[in-house]
């Protein structure tokens, strides 16, 4: 693999740093002590300049190069899952209910890797500026970052990210330009009837075959509604109701994941689900409240960067080993609201064969690391070269 040789001297310290974090993970906003082992390992380095505190535990680092020039932000991901980890290994998580179990360790030590050789080197001008962002799985840290002002405060023109992808070749890249992975809202819906005996119905207004009625109804919607090119997804994925087979409950919950590229088709799916669990509702008698969570937005390449980062990414693995109209994917990221903010992209690295993302089991690569942190330092270069 045609690494860059100065990072592929640094594998067995990314090995260790991602290894440190993976042992530690923290959830959400508080990501403190990941924060503060990143803070060490840029210290260490010399970059020019360390801000922390920024959505909480944030942290953006500047490297300045070898002249004037304009900002080239990269972003890397900090926070684990409330998942109890299986792998066995030496560094599982020792906090026990959360591991990271979505790589995002490894997307930190990739980024602390392209720090290190960005700072040894500075082979570029203007300056770049490093993002390590807490709360990707839940809490929207990447919105938070950007509502708080990293954009225009650092002067940043234009944005990457990367995640690693299980069961792509290693160092294999995909990415698309225009959207590459969906918007992601949650709908909450309380079902309220009158509860009673089930051996006499006729005196109760049942909310369980209310909410069955809803559920098969709003799977309607895609295939009945929405345009059949235009990708969505709408998923119920929990059920709760009753406490015993022979007792008819007061209420009943469900709630759904809904996901979609298009703006006007996430509009679209919002109105027919809140027409449907209305017009049931008033179908059965009962009462139902819809809490409905606009979630991250669509995550759109732009089509000059995409082609721009693939053209690394072939520089860095192989013609062969780079796919830049891949397919999209349904899950979603918060690294959205950056690219909201500025033009930008965001590829896949594969990390090959293994458990998938989300996974007790899952694992992130080592091998891997010194692949990305080629690209991203080679991103800077490229975009931002010393004239000459």
């Amino acid at each position: 693999m045609p690494v860059l040789n100065r990072i592929a001297s640094y594998a067995g310290e990314m090995k260790g740093w991602r290894q440190h974090i993976h042992a530690r993970p923290e959830l959400e906003f508080d990501c403190h002590q990941t924060a503060a082992f990143i803070v060490e390992r840029l210290r260490e380095f010399g970059v020019d300049e360390i801000h922390e505190g920024i959505a909480k535990s944030g942290v953006v680092a500047i490297i300045d190069g070898r002249g004037p020039g304009p900002v080239i932000g990269l972003r890397a991901d900090m926070d684990a899952l409330p998942i109890t980890e299986l792998t066995g290994a030496d560094h599982a998580s020792t906090v026990p209910g959360r591991m990271h179990a979505c790589g995002h360790d490894g997307h930190v030590a990739m980024l602390l890797g392209a720090a290190k050789y960005l700072a040894e080197t500075r082979n570029f001008v203007g300056s770049v500026a490093l993002m390590f962002q807490p709360a990707e799985e839940d809490g929207g840290g990447g919105e938070v970052m950007v509502k708080e002002g990293v954009m225009d405060r650092f002067n940043i023109a234009r944005v990457f990210g990367i995640h690693n992808a299980p069961n792509l070749a290693l160092g294999h890249f995909q990415t698309t330009p225009g959207p590459i992975m969906a918007s992601v809202d949650t709908a909450w819906v309380t079902v309220t009837g009158r509860g009673g005996h089930a051996a006499t119905p006729h005196e109760c207004v049942d909310p369980v075959v209310a909410i069955v009625a809803m559920v098969q109804a709003v799977q309607t919607i895609i295939p009945r509604n929405v345009y059949a090119l235009d990708e969505a997804v709408i998923s119920v994925t929990m059920i709760n109701a009753g406490s015993a087979s022979n007792i008819i409950p007061e209420s009943g919950t469900f709630a759904a994941t809904i996901r979609a590229f298009r703006p006007d088709v996430r509009d679209l799916l919002k109105k027919r689900f809140l027409e449907i669990v209305s017009g049931t509702a008033t179908a059965f008698g009962v009462k139902a409240e819809v809490n409905y969570e606009w979630g991250y937005p669509a995550t759109i390449n732009d089509e000059k960067e995409t082609e721009f980062a693939a053209s690394v990414a072939r520089e860095v693995s192989g013609d062969a080993a780079v796919n830049d109209q891949s397919n999209r994917e349904m899950g979603s990221e918060d690294f959205s609201y950056m690219l909201e903010a500025r033009p930008g992209a965001y590829l896949f690295l594969g990390i090959g064969p293994g458990a998938g993302l989300h996974h007790p089991a899952y694992d992130f690569n080592d091998e891997a690391a010194p692949i990305g942190a080629s690209f991203l330092a080679r991103l800077v270069e490229k975009s931002q070269p010393i004239p000459g």
